[in-house]
């Protein structure tokens, strides 16, 4: 299948191979560190905090991690990265076997895991196109959505399974074999050096931060997207983060079972997407791709407030599960190809910084509204309010050109 050529490259087979493993090990390490938290303090806003000592570092770090996936070789930057996850999550397990794991040693491990992944995804999001030629990109960016969603679908309850096999402390040291297999899998990569003057060397990390700033502003695509991104994340991902477990409850009743089916459903919509555009040597019109997917969500969460039944809703994850993964790949292949590769680090996470650093507002505004209003009207009004700045990006002309 043309979705599978980017595996002829034995490096990226590698990266794939590895970063699977490991996120498969993340899904574990989820699922165990929220039955711990809940456990030892039967409270869910303690997992809150939890998320909040990761979310803050990660993005007070993200502009240096950028910075660095430019100036240092990337593979070195991961496979560090990988080695020192790995360690924070087996001492979490060594505490956890021994009943020594306290609350506050989460909450720092926790701080420290953002930091170093702030470092680790900018190089890991540029090092593709280092690996494969242009043609392959879709491919690769692909099969990379695939794995992704791929242990987010079968990672939960294998994650579970080994809790009730062998408790927390045996979900957490799994995670922590993951990260070694993905460092040896980074190991053994061939060293790709991204080759920069010497002036750009004697550069600053501000004066490099400024030249990221500088390459995003310079594009009306790239900045038009980012801004329109980071306001309608509010209103888009919020109220499906936050609001859909009470919208269930309140449509359909004490149903988690559907809550599940709705998640599930959602993943397999993404990975459907992903083998589609797959299997295309380039992507075409990726102006018109990128925010034709993106409204398409945004129409999709309205639709998810309205009353549509089981079945309707049901389909409306499943297509915004698409859309959003078709959103993820345009947008990707159209920063590797237009970007130059020893920029690509910053604008990276430059992106990341602006597109989710509203996210929490959205988290609580949603959750809110959907405790005083009902959750069906704040899908309703998210996806219309989401829908229509996202339509507004299409009347640049830069938008529409983007191919």
């Amino acid at each position: 299948m043309m979705v599978f050529r980017a595996f002829s490259h034995r490096s990226f087979a590698l990266l794939w191979s590895g970063q699977t493993i490991s996120r498969l090990g993340d899904s574990f390490y989820i699922i165990a560190l929220a039955w711990w938290v809940l456990q030892k303090t039967g409270s869910a806003a303690a997992m809150g905090v939890v998320l909040i000592c990761s979310t803050i570092p990660f993005l007070l770090c993200l502009l240096f991690g950028g910075v660095a996936g430019d100036r240092l070789p990337r593979i070195r930057l991961m496979l560090g990265s990988d080695l020192i996850r790995g360690g924070l999550v087996m001492l979490i397990a060594f505490l956890s076997f021994q009943q020594w794991l306290e609350l506050w040693q989460i909450f720092v491990l926790s701080a420290l895991f953002g930091v170093v992944e702030a470092f680790f995804y900018p190089a890991s999001a540029a090092l593709i196109p280092d690996l494969v030629a242009a043609e392959m990109l879709p491919s690769a960016n692909s099969l990379s959505h695939i794995s992704v969603y791929g242990a987010q679908f079968i990672g939960p309850v294998l994650g579970a399974l080994m809790i009730a096999l062998g408790g927390t402390s045996l979900a957490f040291a799994l995670d922590g074999v993951s990260f070694a297999i993905s460092a040896l899998c980074l190991a053994v990569l061939p060293r790709t050096e991204v080759v920069r003057s010497a002036t750009e060397k004697e550069e600053s990390v501000l004066q490099d931060i400024r030249q990221g700033i500088k390459t995003v502003q310079h594009d009306p695509w790239l900045w038009i997207t980012l801004v329109i991104a980071s306001v309608s994340t509010i209103f888009l991902v919020g109220p499906s983060e936050a609001a859909l477990p009470l919208l269930v409850k309140e449509r359909f009743g004490e149903q988690v079972g559907f809550y599940a089916l709705l998640t599930t459903l959602s993943a397999l919509g993404s990975i459907s997407a992903a083998f589609g555009l797959g299997h295309f040597k380039r992507l075409r019109w990726r102006g018109l791709l990128t925010y034709g997917a993106w409204l398409l969500a945004g129409l999709m969460l309205m639709a998810m407030g309205l009353p549509i039944g089981m079945v309707g809703v049901g389909l409306a994850c499943f297509v915004q599960g698409a859309a959003f993964t078709a959103l993820g790949l345009a947008w990707a292949n159209t920063l590797q190809e237009f970007v130059p590769a020893d920029l690509l680090g910053r604008v990276i996470s430059i992106d990341l910084l602006v597109s989710t650093g509203l996210l929490p507002i959205g988290y609580g505004l949603a959750g809110i509204a959907a405790d005083r209003f009902g959750a069906p009207l704040v899908f309703v009004l998210g996806g219309v309010i989401a829908a229509s700045m996202i339509a507004l990006g299409l009347l640049h002309p830069a938008i529409r050109g983007v191919d």
